[in-house]
């Protein structure tokens, strides 16, 4: 498999005529408006320290990644892989034993011939998990996000989200004809004021994250329903970096802030803590995802969930259901590494029992720097900028996982150390 993915890499690139003219006109001053524009957004990109590239991993997903170019394995502090359960072995012999029994793929969509009896199997799972009524399966949460909003609500009604939504929150809400309202970021005043002014609204929904991806937020959730209960709307939670470890028993916020039955829709993914292959789903009462399965245009244009990953994802369920130790353990762990880079004089944000732990810098060139010279040093983080956080908020942010060890952690001191050396560079510039 290797030796594949190496040919690929070094094979001789063949562009259709059309394409190689474009290529070319990148690298000059042409003045055909699409490649100007796109030569002067990557100069710009560049220039503002916001370019991304991509570092290639040669290992599975897990604490300690073998990086293309390099010898020895690094610490990854980066993956969404919250409970190790990307390179679980259980998990890989369940994804291999649904090939075997239900093939590679449906080459269909759900409603014409791709719906498997362990596709049902597993919504059910998902909707007992979450202690809702029914469940829908998307090829990502981005899809079930995208699919939502436009399906149940029109210009009738509104919509009221949170300034930090995820982004693919923001682009289902662009799909909608539902009127927009923005409340500041997990502002309760700045929500009722929104809510007073959507008063005439059909239908008042409430959109949030449950735990901000970027910030290590953790939503006021039980707050944010006394709100929709006392104005007549509803809450739609994006449980992404939640399901799985957050609140007593993993099953996120709305069990963490104890709102499990004011809830109306949740949406998650199994492509981060539930075994971090790909997937999505919408769960919440029954009719409301008979609709989606009519009317959603991510769930009804889209290849149906690979059998691979349903069948991982029934193990997953079945372990998160019966037992806590996971999550317990990630709870630990969380609260030792934010209490080392706190000890360190590090600015940390978010929620104390989060464990996406941001590590404020300020400067997009400064994280960038910082980011390779760790990774120099044996620990694998990335500096995020604009657009994936606001403009002059940047950060490192640092994944905890279950997989990882106290002398993993104790690495922190490499940080320390990076922080002091980059810092004093860019002041004496």
């Amino acid at each position: 498999m290797r030796s594949i993915a190496l040919r690929l890499r070094t094979a001789p690139r063949r562009f259709p005529e059309r394409l190689a003219r474009f290529s070319t006109a990148m690298k000059t001053t042409s003045t055909d408006p699409l490649s100007l524009k796109v030569f002067e957004d990557l100069r710009d990109m560049k220039d503002a320290g916001t370019f991304k590239t991509e570092r290639v991993i040669i290992s599975p997903q897990r604490a300690k990644i073998s990086v293309e170019n390099r010898k020895e394995e690094v610490i990854n502090m980066c993956a969404n892989n919250y409970l190790g359960l990307s390179s679980d072995p259980e998990l890989i012999e369940a994804a291999k034993e649904a090939m075997d029994t239900h093939g590679l793929g449906l080459s269909s969509v759900r409603f014409i011939c791709g719906t498997q009896d362990i596709h049902k199997e597993l919504e059910e799972k998902i909707s007992n998990f979450h202690q809702t009524e029914d469940t829908i399966l998307y090829p990502s949460c981005f899809d079930a996000n995208a699919g939502f909003f436009e399906t149940v609500l029109t210009k009738e009604d509104a919509i009221i989200s949170d300034a930090l939504n995820h982004a693919s929150i923001i682009d289902g809400v662009r799909l909608c004809k539902a009127a927009r309202f923005r409340f500041d970021h997990m502002c309760m005043k700045s929500l009722e004021e929104n809510l007073i002014a959507a008063k005439d609204a059909r239908i008042k929904m409430i959109a949030t994250d449950g735990v901000f991806s970027m910030d290590g937020d953790i939503a006021p959730l039980d707050e944010i329903c006394a709100l929709a209960e006392k104005h007549g709307a509803y809450v739609f939670v994006d449980e992404c970096h939640a399901t799985g470890f957050i609140g007593p028993t993993g099953r996120g916020t709305p069990e963490l802030k104890g709102v499990m039955d004011k809830v109306l829709v949740i949406t998650s993914t199994l492509g981060k803590a539930l075994g971090g292959a790909t997937g999505g789903y919408t769960t919440g009462p029954a009719q409301l995802i008979s609709l989606l399965r009519n009317k959603s245009r991510p769930y009804l244009f889209s290849n149906t969930l690979a059998p691979c990953v349903v069948g991982a994802s029934l193990v997953v369920f079945d372990r998160l259901s019966k037992d806590t130790s996971l999550r317990d353990k990630l709870e630990a762990n969380t609260t030792y590494f934010r209490e080392a880079m706190s000890g360190y004089g590090f600015e940390i944000s978010g929620d104390p029992a989060c464990p996406i732990v941001p590590v404020m810098l300020g400067d997009a060139r400064l994280a960038a720097e910082f980011a390779d010279e760790m990774l120099e040093r044996g620990i694998y983080v990335i500096g995020f900028s604009y657009p994936v956080v606001p403009k002059g908020k940047v950060c490192l942010t640092s994944l905890i996982i279950v997989t990882m060890r106290v002398n993993d952690h104790d690495d922190t001191e490499n940080m320390k150390l990076v922080r002091t050396r980059i810092t004093i560079t860019h002041e004496g510039k």
